[in-house]
């Protein structure tokens, strides 16, 4: 099994319990890096630091992921592996790529992800600032994900997403808690018509499926 794990924003008092869990029960932990490998030193000695570098050779990036996956690989299919990153695996991060590759060399691996407290979350508390209605995050000009949260009428939503251009759909219910429930499908007739008030729909342009377990 790969883990993908959130380490938070770089507060050590910001890991999560179950972060900690996994870092404790992990055969292997690997780190992209010092920041990360400092959060993790109170719960684990034995880390093994990756090298992924800032730059914009795609040939050498791909280079570098390939080694990334082949090292983390043996651990993965023989025990549990865990990642540990800055921040959150699934927003902004080299998790899925390396992730996609680990899986390519060995296809039987099981990859799941512990989310972390993400920069988005932390920046509104540090700024000291409240946020109480529709906001958009990026990385660039054009996104191409779309979240909404107390999604009531997931069906209605889809579809009215799907005529704006968004291609895949996933939905959580009760996420975390009793009667969690997840849905996923290209139109309205895969999700169900009425969902709790405690659900978030996540509608993506480019995308086909999830590549990791939820």
């Amino acid at each position: 099994m790969l883990v993908g794990l959130g380490l938070g924003p770089g507060d050590p008092e910001l890991l999560t319990l179950k972060a900690v869990r996994y870092l404790k029960e992990a055969d292997a932990v690997f780190v992209p890096g010092a920041i990360a490998r400092d959060l993790v030193l109170p719960y684990r000695s034995d880390i093994a630091i990756l090298d992924f570098p800032m730059t914009e050779d795609e040939h050498y990036i791909t280079q570098c992921m390939e080694k990334n996956a082949a090292q983390i690989a043996p651990s993965a299919a023989n025990g549990m592996a865990v990642f540990a990153l800055i921040g959150d695996p699934n927003f902004y991060s080299t998790f899925s790529r390396l992730a996609q590759m680990v899986i390519k060399l060995r296809p039987d691996i099981q990859v799941i992800t512990v989310p972390g407290v993400s920069s988005i979350t932390a920046f509104a508390a540090h700024a000291g600032i409240s946020v109480n209605g529709g906001f958009t995050v990026t990385d660039g000009p054009d996104p191409d994900t779309l979240i909404t949260m107390k999604v009531t009428k997931p069906r209605k939503m889809v579809q009215s997403l799907s005529e704006s251009g968004y291609t895949y759909f996933s939905l959580v219910e009760r996420m975390y808690m009793d009667g969690t429930e997840a849905h996923h499908g290209k139109t309205a007739d895969d999700f169900p018509e009425k969902s709790s008030y405690f659900s978030i729909l996540c509608a993506q342009k480019h995308a086909d499926k999830p590549e990791i377990s939820l």
